[in-house]
């Protein structure tokens, strides 16, 4: 009986080849590989930008959605029952290219909304009526325990580039996007239309300001040059609620001291996004909108 002839391939593995095919293997001891990159670097073979992404790359292999998940408090959405206008307010407004979209009567994601699919049928002439559901795209689940290198190799086939995080009760719990998994590797990624998430505010005009409701009291008083008090509440949004006694629905407004607060976006449990408005003066009395 003849030997059997093994192929073997003369040409030699590139690095990109043996970091693919330490994904596909499920290492078991990165920490020999991390050194030997590392002295790379070292030694001038590998530059310090190019360690970082290797190492991202190997570190988002062993996380899950969970960890970089845009929790659902944080979580701009709109609604299916609200009119062009209103979608188009809150998309100009937040600045997001994609927004999830819920149900009329329910917090239950139906889908997701694209700003440029808003913006064709806005453009479009002759429109006379305008229902959300007709333009959404099918939302995308992922569990929040799914690793992130699965995530992306998924996100790149569907070319998706938002899923809605559901909990082990299949509850959504938060959303994920293809750029958060990107900056696992490769660094923050900022944009212009990106609020810093440190301070959760950002600038308009010189008067208008777009507030985050999570924002610390004492982190609005620090940029606003103001001193509310913050024993009773924590956050921006729960200093409206205090004032307002209810939860808002899109559009109320309430003044507080020198500034005029409009909520943006929330939903039947808390408020989520706020226009805050520099006043020339304090009013004699805060006002609420009806």
């Amino acid at each position: 009986m003849a030997d059997e002839q093994v192929s073997i391939d003369p040409r030699p593995r590139s690095w990109i080849d043996r970091i693919a095919q330490i994904f596909s293997d499920e290492p078991t001891d990165t920490k020999s590989l991390l050194e030997l990159l590392r002295n790379a670097e070292q030694d001038n073979v590998l530059d310090t930008d190019a360690l970082s992404i290797i190492e991202g790359a190997l570190q988002v292999s062993q996380m899950q959605v969970r960890e970089i998940m845009i929790p659902r408090p944080q979580v701009i959405t709109v609604s299916a029952k609200n009119t062009l206008e209103e979608v188009l307010d809150i998309v100009i407004t937040v600045s997001h290219s994609r927004f999830p979209v819920l149900a009329e009567n329910s917090d239950s994601v139906i889908g997701i909304l694209l700003a440029k699919d808003l913006l064709r049928f806005a453009l479009k002439s002759g429109v006379k009526s305008f229902d959300l559901k007709d333009i959404v795209r099918p939302a995308t689940f992922v569990p929040e325990s799914k690793r992130l290198n699965v995530l992306l190799r998924e996100f790149r086939e569907t070319r998706h580039h938002m899923a809605i995080v559901i909990d082990e009760y299949g509850s959504p719990c938060g959303v994920v996007t293809i750029e958060d998994v990107l900056e696992q590797i490769v660094g923050e990624i900022d944009d212009e239309y990106d609020v810093d998430d440190d301070s959760f505010i950002k600038k308009v005009d010189a008067k208008s300001f777009i507030v985050k409701a999570l924002t610390p009291v004492s982190e609005f008083n620090e940029f606003f040059e103001c001193n509310f008090d913050d024993h009773e509440v924590d956050t921006i949004g729960g200093l409206v609620l205090q004032h307002l006694n209810h939860i808002p629905e899109r559009d109320e407004n309430v003044t507080i001291g020198t500034f005029l607060f409009t909520v943006l976006n929330s939903d039947s449990r808390q408020i989520r996004l706020l226009r805050v408005q520099k006043l020339d003066s304090a009013p004699l009395a805060e006002t609420e909108a009806e």
